[in-house]
């Protein structure tokens, strides 16, 4: 019960009671806005290919016939425009930000498409990094998504925090590879996932292995690895493995990720409809 004294002011109290109000720190998307579903792309640690696999899953989205959109939240190090091909900037009008589009009709929104000169480093603090984030969130035009894919920096930090909290979350997948300290990074990432008390819908392990051409044989290049034991440990499911395709790093770095043909993330995508419907 309340204190006989109480304002019922909660955000100025810092007592706890059970007539305590639960405040919530989610950012409302823009009146003109109507995103479905909202998937967050986090790893515990930076190099392991979130871009690759965010680009991947909003294509193959955006192919089975669903409106898509990406919001590229790691301000210092975005990669998406490139990913995509994009070399316009976002445009503004009256009522906020225009996103660009692809070639396929992909929405996206990156610091990138801001910046005069793309090679510009951010030197900005974190609290204005995340402030950035939610305006990307707010103030751009999306109309309709139906999966809004959010790039996330690596780690637990200002921002991954900013995207937890601010954006309304309906599950995360988290991108590792198969190293020796995957256990400890899939923990991070999923730890703050179950603390926001955000869905995890799976594990993708980028960089599993390198098929040869000639003999098809399977090299683990970074050793053999655990993933399916430590998603088993951490009640969730390996979504993919995805090898060291030269083929797909080269759709990458020429910009041309919507032409890549692959069958990596079938069982990803299916795994977020299924769970995520639109219908």
């Amino acid at each position: 019960m309340a204190n006989s004294g109480c304002s019922g002011n909660c955000s100025s109290c810092s007592q706890s009671c059970s007539d305590r109000k639960n405040e919530s720190l989610l950012e409302p998307s823009g009146e003109y806005n109507n995103i479905k579903h909202v998937i967050g792309v986090v790893s515990g640690k930076g190099g392991v290919g979130k871009s690759l696999v965010t680009s991947s899953l909003a294509v193959l989205m955006h192919k089975m016939g669903y409106k898509v959109g990406i919001l590229d939240a790691d301000i210092t190090g975005p990669s998406i425009p490139k990913t995509f091909g994009i070399n316009s900037r976002a445009m503004q009008n009256e009522l906020g930000i225009l996103p660009a589009e692809s070639k396929e009709g992909i929405k996206i929104m990156s610091i990138n498409l801001l910046l005069d000169d793309k090679e510009s480093p951010v030197l900005w603090r974190g609290p204005v990094i995340a402030g950035a984030v939610k305006q990307f969130w707010t103030d751009t035009i999306w109309h309709d998504i139906d999966y809004m894919f959010i790039d996330c920096p690596p780690g637990t930090g200002d921002v991954p925090l900013t995207v937890f909290q601010s954006l309304p979350l309906d599950g995360i997948v988290v991108v590792t590879s198969p190293q020796e300290l995957v256990s400890m990074i899939v923990a991070k990432a999923i730890k703050m996932a179950d603390m926001m008390n955000v869905p995890v819908l799976g594990v993708v392990e980028n960089m599993s292995y390198f098929e040869c051409k000639e003999c098809k044989a399977q090299h683990k290049i970074f050793g053999e690895s655990h993933i399916d034991e430590i998603a088993k440990e951490f009640g969730t499911q390996v979504l993919a493995k995805v090898p060291m395709d030269p083929s797909l790093a080269k759709c990458v770095d020429t910009g041309s990720i919507e032409l890549f043909v692959g069958d990596y993330f079938e069982n990803a995508v299916n795994v977020i409809e299924d769970n995520l419907s639109v219908k």
